[in-house]
């Protein structure tokens, strides 16, 4: 058959792609178009999303994506990370700079909100993970402090949605991203108004959600002239990176909860796939999440801090001069002695320090650890600390699905890190299978595909994932080394802010 090509969009915290997928009837091939970065912008107080320098890169992918696949090029869609969002008013402009996530003005909003909609009523209600950066406490607090701009609205749209209105003008929300709102009813699959109007939020901007897969139109016309896509649909893949990224995990156990996922990046996002959201009181004493999946599936996981505290680290190392890549960084880890020392990664002080590694040593300082000095002894501390964290979510995992999980598999950029992956397959006691690394782009695509009639089902996506994939096995070693570890892991559980 002819080959076909898919563009991916895959936008996430550090940098932005435009990806090729070359479609050969049973496996895929990627071809990186287009990269550029992304991050946080300051704009006065606040941190805010360049969504018009992205923009503009996306276009410069697109058009570099023409010229060298011209009509081979199907389809388009875009995903990126969840809860941020970007506001339209009536004649279509863009109202306000998009909030970052890690903005700090909905630092304690939260507790504001429950005074007013107590928490178990909301879990009741999305059966969502609380943090403080969901897109409700982030509508709350504009609300709050500039409710002129929310009156003004008549589109909300996500951060991949107002990429495809750019693309198509279409104003609809898919449906794994609008699940990390928290407010979306986990019954129902559509917004929850009566717990945004308790709160004195507006509805009235709130759109259609659809479906992973759903075509959404031509390119403008201008756009595609300005690219030379022609005759190229919009088709909406999974738009949240995470959701995009189970879709594309290489299991044969599709329609079963006794395996589990790890999306391995900036957030380590570990879950089980479920057909029904969770809602137990356990659920919520977890604090787990429910979020949208492909088939209507939830995908019940736990966001946790991630490799950010590695990157985190990188970055400032590379601010006093001190350049090391990945690679280089993992070696001096697997050098530095076990559990000197170890931190609990989701305390509030890594969400977004000034200094990564000066909030991990007053961390130990503070728990009266010894304090992690060395690149090397940041790094180890970093992965133990990680992988003891994804020991407590399995044997959580395990409690709310009634199964025992049997296998874990890690997707994303962090499933590269060797040390790591044998960490997590040591203490969860379960074979670690690692692969795709592009697992979010890799999703994105072959949703278009299975849109475009080439897959049939989420199994039959998923045999093309372990087609067009590398996959490697990490066997569980039994040791009694950690057995300290975990000790002192669940004494600093007890200190978590």
């Amino acid at each position: 058959m002819n080959q076909k090509v898919y563009l991916g969009v895959d936008l996430g915290a550090e940098s932005g792609r435009v990806i090729a997928g070359l479609w050969d009837g049973e496996k895929l091939t990627l071809e990186e178009i287009h990269r550029f970065g992304n991050g946080p912008v300051l704009l006065g107080n606040s941190i805010r999303w360049n969504v018009m320098g992205l923009w503009n890169e996306i276009q410069t992918g697109m058009t570099l994506a023409a010229k060298k696949f011209g009509d081979s090029i199907v389809s388009i869609g875009a995903d990126t990370w969840g809860v941020d969002f970007v506001l339209l008013n009536k004649d279509e402009e863009v109202l306000g700079m998009p909030y970052h996530y890690r903005d700090a003005r909905t630092n304690n909003i939260m507790e504001e909100v429950f005074k007013i909609v107590p928490k178990a009523d909301i879990f009741a209600d999305t059966g969502l993970q609380f943090m403080q950066f969901n897109s409700l406490y982030q509508l709350y607090a504009w609300q709050k402090h500039s409710p002129s701009i929310l009156n003004a609205a008549t589109t909300f749209l996500m951060m991949p949605d107002f990429l495809h209105w750019c693309m198509c003008g279409s104003k609809v929300v898919e449906f794994t991203n609008s699940t990390t709102t928290q407010f979306v009813n986990a019954i129902k699959r559509d917004w929850s108004k009566d717990l945004l109007t308790k709160l004195g939020i507006p509805t009235h901007f709130l759109p259609q959600i659809v479906k992973p897969g759903t075509c959404l139109g031509d390119l403008r016309q201008a756009l595609a002239e300005k690219t030379g896509l022609k005759n190229v649909k919009v088709v909406v893949p999974p738009t949240h990176d995470t959701g995009a990224a189970v879709a594309a995990i290489p299991t044969r156990r599709t329609g079963s909860a006794n395996w589990a996922y790890l999306s391995s990046g900036t957030w380590s996002l570990m879950g089980a796939e479920i057909q029904k959201a969770s809602l137990t009181p356990q659920t919520l004493a977890y604090n787990m999440t429910n979020e949208g999946g492909v088939d209507d599936t939830y995908r019940l996981l736990k966001n946790i801090m991630g490799m950010w505290l590695i990157q985190q680290c990188k970055k400032s190392f590379e601010n006093q001069g001190k350049k090391y890549s990945y690679a280089e960084l993992e070696q001096m880890a697997t050098k530095a002695t076990p559990l000197r020392s170890i931190v609990d990664p989701d305390d509030s002080r890594f969400l977004n320090p000034t200094d990564m590694p000066k909030a991990m040593q007053e961390y130990c300082r503070e728990t009266n650890q010894p304090v992690p000095e060395t690149e090397g002894e940041l790094m180890r501390c970093a992965r133990e600390s990680l992988a003891l964290k994804y020991r407590e979510t399995m044997l959580a995992l395990n409690e709310l699905t009634g199964e025992k999980i049997e296998v874990l598999h890690i997707v994303g950029g962090g499933s590269k890190d060797v040390l790591l992956n044998q960490m997590t397959a040591d203490l969860c006691g379960v074979p670690v299978m690692t692969g795709p690394v592009e697992g979010t782009v890799i999703g994105n695509l072959l949703t278009q595909a299975r849109a475009d009639g080439e897959l049939a089902g989420l199994s039959e996506l998923r045999e093309a994932v372990r087609s067009s994939s590398v996959i490697r096995t990490f066997e569980p070693e039994k040791s009694s080394k950690w057995e300290a570890g975990i000790a002192k892991f669940e004494e600093l559980k007890k200190l978590r802010k």
